[in-house]
């Protein structure tokens, strides 16, 4: 796929299948990430693979957070929690490690490394890959900082969810350049 079709024509895919991205795609789409804007080239991202069984160890970490918060869930509720993981064969945790930097702000550790999952989003387009980028109570929660191992100022910046396009991909919708970009009035 052409590099601008892939970025003009990008979607998600929220239904996803096995495959998980095979080795040789795996390591294309890691590669894109890698060039992701970075001020004081400071590489600030980190992914976590999450993948197989490994997958029922960040449920259980999930329910265990979502459990000290609401005590009261009910067996249905901790079955959903449990099964987010296995949404999709394998999911990468975005992480945005803290460093200090005088001249770089924290905010833009964080816009890098989301730029570097950017680039995985379509990288992964471009190869047929699905893949959709969650976040949700689960990124900004202390204790799945601490149980995935992270720093307390570490930054989750999202889940992505990988693996092969199960059922209808949304169209593209239309949207209007100059509904977004103006020219500075001066």
């Amino acid at each position: 796929m052409e590099a601008l079709q892939a970025l003009q024509q990008r979607v998600s895919s929220p239904k996803l299948c096995e495959p998980a991205p095979s080795v040789e795609q795996r390591q294309a789409i890691f590669q894109a990430a890698l060039r992701a804007a970075d001020h004081a080239n400071l590489r600030p991202w980190r992914f976590i693979v999450v993948e197989g069984d490994a997958r029922g160890i960040l449920g259980e970490l999930f329910l265990r957070v979502s459990l000290a918060k609401t005590p009261e869930l009910d067996e249905a509720q901790r079955a959903k929690i449990l099964a987010k993981p296995f949404r999709a064969p394998m999911i990468l945790v975005a992480v945005a490690p803290f460093t200090e930097h005088p001249k770089v702000p924290e905010l833009e550790l964080q816009l890098s490394c989301a730029a570097a999952v950017q680039n995985i989003l379509n990288a992964a387009f471009a190869l047929n890959v699905g893949a959709y980028w969650r976040t949700g109570s689960m990124a900004f929660s202390e204790q799945v900082n601490e149980g995935l191992g992270l720093a307390a100022k570490d930054q989750i910046v999202g889940f992505i969810y990988m693996g092969t396009p199960a059922g209808r991909v949304k169209p593209v919708p239309s949207l209007n350049v100059d509904d977004f970009f103006q020219p500075l009035e001066v």
